[in-house]
């Protein structure tokens, strides 16, 4: 009886999952929102009004939606960019990370917040930088420092999040602690490792490339492949008990950084994540919000605080790039990496499920991620066309 029942709450939520992919693109268009909101907004609707309750299933496939987001969002990162970064850029890079730090270090002491705070307010994501490149083009030199240095920071955000994650698992001590870092550098050298000596085979085998991802072909053998390395790289982080999220990263950048004559690879495999396992992933996040708690003033005035925060330590920040930038295109460079929706909810999901934060900060957190994404978005937008009209 109660296996009939779960079966039943499995298909009705199915059922509503393909109006909601059907919903998401038009409510978007409509109210001008990033997709991704839309499809949060529409999971916090539908649990609010008792339509989608707690399903093993339902988080199962939403965290297989979000570790294939990494991998996408790996798939924008060529790793020859960062190992041969110019060492003005990579020292300018690493003093910015790391006033992020400090300052999101010297707020939280202030105001006296949980020390969890001093990794989410840092937290960046490239998902929604991308998007600025239709606006400016990809000859911007501000945008293209822009993503190199968020693409390490990102690194570092994910980094941080799976030493935290190994501090935070259940029944965890100092020797499990030990271990996860111990496989987490492990983990980094032979990615190191790797790197090297796939440089060095393609070089001499060119055709090895082919191979696995012929120009042409009706099996969609590139696809098989991509698919099967996703697979395996979240099998092997699980046996070592690291963050998928950091092996499904970098399993994109892998193949963005040695497959990249496969020119359209990285549209075909986005089409078919954006397209169904990455909705169920942000329209899960959704549900978990309470849109009572949501609508309470003090929720959103943590929200708008957080949210000015953020903005502010990468402002200040940011300032060790505006000789180089120029000041207007400085501030440009701030708010684009103001906009961290995917890692900004999974650092807050966490959080909240190691009950570090309560449910009032967890709620404020995913209010921030829209926030940000709806404000600075239409506010890079308005300076940029305000820059063109001058």
């Amino acid at each position: 009886m109660q296996q009939s029942a779960t079966n039943l709450n499995d298909l009705q939520f199915l059922a509503l999952i393909a109006l909601c992919l059907l919903a998401s693109p038009y409510l978007a268009k409509l109210f001008r929102l990033p997709i991704s909101v839309a499809e949060l907004i529409l999971g916090a609707v539908l649990a609010y009004f008792g339509l989608i309750s707690e399903s093993e299933n339902l988080k199962l496939l939403a965290n297989i939606g979000f570790y294939y987001l990494m991998f996408i969002a790996g798939m924008e990162v060529n790793l020859r960019d960062l190992f041969y970064i110019d060492k003005g850029i990579a020292k300018k890079a690493f003093l910015y990370i790391s006033l992020l730090y400090i300052l999101s270090t010297l707020i939280v002491w202030i105001f006296e917040l949980s020390l969890i705070f001093i990794l989410i307010m840092p937290v960046m994501s490239v998902g929604l930088l991308t998007i600025l490149f239709k606006e400016f083009g990809k000859k911007a030199f501000w945008l293209n420092t822009s993503m190199l240095i968020a693409t390490i920071a990102e690194v570092v955000s994910i980094i941080a999040l799976t030493i935290m994650g190994a501090f935070l698992r259940e029944n965890s001590s100092l020797i499990l602690v030990a271990q996860n870092i111990f496989y987490l550098c492990v983990f980094l050298v032979l990615c190191l490792l790797g790197f090297k000596l796939l440089g060095i085979l393609f070089w001499w085998y060119p055709q090895l490339k082919i191979i696995l991802m012929p120009w042409e072909d009706k099996n969609e053998r590139d696809i098989r492949f991509c698919v099967a390395i996703f697979i395996l790289i979240i099998i092997a982080m699980f046996l070592t008990e690291l963050e998928v999220v950091l092996g499904a990263f970098v399993a994109g950048s892998f193949i963005a950084t040695f497959f990249n004559h496969k020119y359209d690879l990285e549209y075909k495999l986005s089409s078919f994540g954006y397209g169904f396992l990455i909705p169920i992933f942000f329209i899960y996040i959704g549900s978990t919000v309470d849109l009572r708690i949501v609508l309470e003033y003090k929720i959103l005035l943590k929200a708008l605080v957080l949210m000015f925060a953020m903005i502010l330590i990468r402002f200040i920040s940011a300032m060790v790039f505006v000789k180089k930038l120029g000041f207007l295109h400085t501030i440009l460079f701030t708010l684009s990496h103001s906009m961290p929706l995917t890692l900004l909810i999974a650092t807050a999901t966490l959080s909240y499920s190691a009950k570090l934060i309560d449910e009032n900060f967890y709620s404020a957190l995913i209010l921030t991620a829209l926030f940000e994404a709806l404000f600075v978005m239409s506010l890079i937008k308005l300076i940029a066309h305000f820059k063109n009209s001058v």
